[in-house]
C-alpha cells in the first residue's frame, strides 16, 4: 500500500479503502508510469490537453456526436469549467438536452442484450483489462485535468485521485472472478439463484472524487453485464471526457458505455426520469439525492444513493497521552485533506476528558501552522488546494459565520481567504478557504448537524461512553464514524451501536473488498467489493433446475407418461 501513495502525509483512510484493493500487477504498472510521467510534469501541455478533448460533443453509441438542436431558444448550450485556483475559465463543455439523453439511453438499451447475455464474462474482462492498460498510460493527463477542474493539488490529484481510479479498475477485475452469478439455494434444493445484470444504468457522479466514483460505478456495472449512461458533475467533466476516450480506445462495443455532460437540474433530471432506465446509481448531496429518489419512484426503478456525511471521530481517554497526540493529529489532517470535500471526513471530533484541551490545542496549531493553502498547480504534497467553485466557497463562508453567530468558539481560521493569497496577482480570486477549527460546539448547532463540505472541524468534549454514543448518533447522516480506544469490548459495543454504514477503529483502513455506503440521510446501497457487483444485479430464482445435473425429474416424468400410454394400448 505504501508503494502507491503514502508519500503524502494527508492521504488517509478512505483512500486506503480504495487503494488497498490494488493488485500487485497494478502497483508495478503504476510505479513505472509514475517514473516516466515524473520527467514530463514540468513541461506538461495542459492547454493542449484540454483543447484536444471533445468538450463540445457527447459519447453515444460508440462515437462522438454533436448535441441535438435545442428544443428551446432559451436553452443554455454550454457551461464553463472554472479552474478554482484562479477562477478563470479552463474550458466550455456542451450541455445535453432531453434529446441527447434519450439517444444515449436508447443506445444503451439496444446494446444491453448482446453485452449481457451473448458476451461471455471473460470477453467483458478483456475489454476492461485493455481499459486498465490505457488508463495506466495516461495517469499524468488524468491528474492534470482533475487538478484543474476541481482544485486538488497536483501531487494529490496524481497519487490519490488518478491512481485511485486505476486501483478501482484493477480491484474489480480481481474480484469479479470471486462473484457467483449462479449458485444453488441449498444442497438438496431444486432452486438455483441467478444474479443477472439489471439492465441499463443511469449514473451521476460528483466532483470531489471524480474518477474514484466513475470507476466504482462504471467498471463493476460493465463487468456484470450492464450498459450505462454516465453524467458526471458539471464541475468536473474534463476527467470524465478523458475516461470516455479511454473506453473508446479500448474498443468496447457501441452503446455499452455512453456519456452526456450537463448540470443536475436539467440534464440530470432528464436522465433520472427516463422511462427506459432500469437503475440509477447516484453519488452527490443529500438534497439532490432526494430528488433522484423521487424521480426513480416514477418507474419505479432501483436506486442506489451515496450521499453526504457528518462523521464523528471519537477519542476515549484510555488511548493514553502518547498515542492520543498521534491519532488526533491524523484526525485533524484528514478533515483538511481534499480541502474538506470528502463525504466520510470525520468533521466532528469528540474527545473524552481530560484530553479535550490537548486536542483543541493540537487542532489549533495544525490549522494555523501546519496546513498551508495554495494553488492546486503548485508542486508538493504539503498544502491544501482551493475548494471547487465560487458557490462552494460562499457556502462554506456562510457556515463559518453561522458557527460564530451560534456561539461556537473559533480557535483557528475563520472568514475570508488566507492573507498570503488575498492579494496575490494570480491567486486572489481563487476559491481558497482558511482551515477552520471550532471548539466548545453544541450538538444542536448548525455546524454540528449539516454537512459543510469544506476544511472546517468541530470539537466537542464528552465524559461517558453513553454520552459519546448519543453525540455521535445525533445527526441526520450515517456514513462513517471512527472510534479510538484500547478497550476491545468498548470498540465492539460502539461499533454495533453507532448508526452508520461504516465504523473504523484505531486508524485501521477498510480491508480489501470492504463495502462503502451509509444509512439515514447518507443514502442506501453499497459500492466496492463483491457488494458493488450485487447492486447492479437482479436476483432470479429458477426452480426445477440444478446446474451440472441431468434433468432426472423431467426424464422420470417422460418415462411415466410413456408407460401409461403403453398400458392403455
Amino acid at each position: 500500500m505504501a508503494l502507491l501513495c503514502w508519500s503524502s502525509r494527508f492521504v488517509w483512510r478512505w483512500h486506503a479503502q480504495v487503494l488497498m484493493a490494488t493488485s500487485l500487477a497494478a502497483i508495478l504498472v503504476l510505479s513505472l508510469v509514475s517514473s516516466s510521467n515524473a520527467d514530463n510534469v514540468g513541461t506538461f501541455d495542459l492547454v493542449g490537453l484540454i483543447a484536444d478533448l471533445p468538450t463540445k460533443q457527447f459519447y453515444i453509441n460508440g462515437t462522438w456526436v454533436e448535441p441535438a438542436p435545442p428544443s428551446s431558444e432559451t436553452f443554455k448550450r454550454f457551461i464553463n469549467v472554472v479552474d478554482p485556483s484562479t477562477a478563470e475559465t479552463a474550458a466550455k463543455v456542451a450541455i445535453a438536452g432531453p434529446e441527447d439523453v434519450d439517444a444515449a439511453v436508447k443506445a444503451a438499451k439496444e446494446a444491453w442484450l448482446e453485452w449481457s447475455y451473448h458476451t461471455p464474462l471473460n470477453e467483458r474482462k478483456r475489454y476492461v483489462q485493455k481499459l486498465a492498460r490505457i488508463y495506466a498510460s495516461k495517469i499524468e493527463e488524468m491528474a492534470q485535468l482533475i487538478s484543474t477542474e476541481m482544485g486538488s493539488p497536483i501531487e494529490a490529484a496524481r497519487e490519490s485521485h488518478a491512481w485511485g481510479g486505476l486501483s478501482n479498475i484493477e480491484s474489480s477485475l480481481e474480484l469479479i472472478d470471486e462473484f457467483e452469478f449462479e449458485k444453488p439455494l441449498g444442497d438438496d434444493e431444486l432452486t438455483t439463484i441467478l444474479y443477472e445484470s439489471i439492465g441499463v444504468v443511469g449514473m451521476i457522479t460528483p466532483w470531489n472524487w471524480p474518477l474514484n466514483q466513475i470507476t466504482l460505478k462504471v467498471v463493476p456495472a460493465l463487468l456484470v453485464g450492464c450498459t450505462c449512461v454516465l453524467k458526471p458533475s458539471e464541475e468536473s467533466p474534463l476527467s470524465a471526457l478523458l475516461f470516455a476516450e479511454m473506453v473508446h480506445q479500448a474498443g468496447f462495443p457501441p452503446g455499452v458505455f455512453n456519456l452526456v455532460n450537463g448540470d443536475g437540474p436539467f440534464t440530470g433530471d432528464s436522465l433520472t426520469k427516463h422511462p427506459d432506465l432500469d437503475m440509477i446509481s447516484f453519488t452527490g448531496s443529500t438534497r439532490a439525492g432526494r430528488q433522484v429518489a423521487v424521480n426513480a419512484a416514477l418507474g419505479p426503478i432501483k436506486t442506489t444513493l451515496e450521499l453526504g456525511g457528518k462523521g464523528a471521530n471519537i477519542f476515549f481517554a484510555d488511548v493514553g497521552d502518547e498515542w492520543m497526540e498521534e491519532v488526533v493529529v491524523n484526525g485533524v489532517e484528514s478533515v483538511f485533506y481534499n480541502s474538506g470535500q470528502t463525504c466520510n471526513a470525520p468533521t466532528r471530533m469528540l474527545v473524552q476528558q481530560p484530553f479535550y484541551n490537548m486536542a483543541v490545542e493540537l487542532a489549533t496549531n495544525i490549522a494555523k501552522t501546519n496546513s498551508p493553502v495554495d494553488s492546486a498547480h503548485e508542486d508538493g504534497d504539503e498544502h491544501i488546494g482551493p475548494v471547487v467553485s465560487r458557490n462552494q466557497f460562499e457556502r462554506i463562508q456562510e457556515y463559518i459565520q453561522i458557527g460564530i453567530d451560534e456561539g461556537a468558539r473559533l480557535v483557528a481560521g475563520g472568514l475570508g481567504r488566507p492573507e498570503h493569497l488575498a492579494n496575490h496577482p494570480s491567486k486572489k480570486n481563487g476559491y481558497y478557504v482558511r482551515p477552520t477549527v471550532f471548539a466548545d460546539c453544541k450538538p444542536s448547532m448548525t455546524i454540528m448537524q449539516e454537512e459543510i463540505f469544506g476544511p472546517v472541524l468541530c470539537i466537542v468534549p464528552f465524559t461517558t461512553e453513553d454520552e459519546a454514543l448519543q453525540l455521535a448518533n445525533d445527526t441526520p447522516y450515517g456514513l462513517t464514524n471512527y472510534v479510538h480506544s484500547r478497550n476491545f469490548n468498548r470498540r465492539r459495543r460502539m461499533g454495533r451501536l453507532l448508526r452508520s454504514g461504516m465504523v473504523e477503529m484505531n486508524d485501521a483502513a477498510g480491508d480489501h473488498g470492504s463495502p462503502f455506503g451509509g444509512v439515514k440521510g447518507s443514502g442506501y446501497g453499497r459500492e466496492g467489493g463483491i457488494f458493488g457487483f450485487e447492486e447492479f444485479c437482479i436476483i432470479k430464482a429458477l426452480t426445477g433446475f440444478i446446474p451440472g445435473e441431468d434433468d432426472l425429474f423431467f426424464d422420470q416424468e417422460l418415462e411415466t407418461s410413456a408407460g401409461t400410454e403403453e398400458a392403455e394400448l
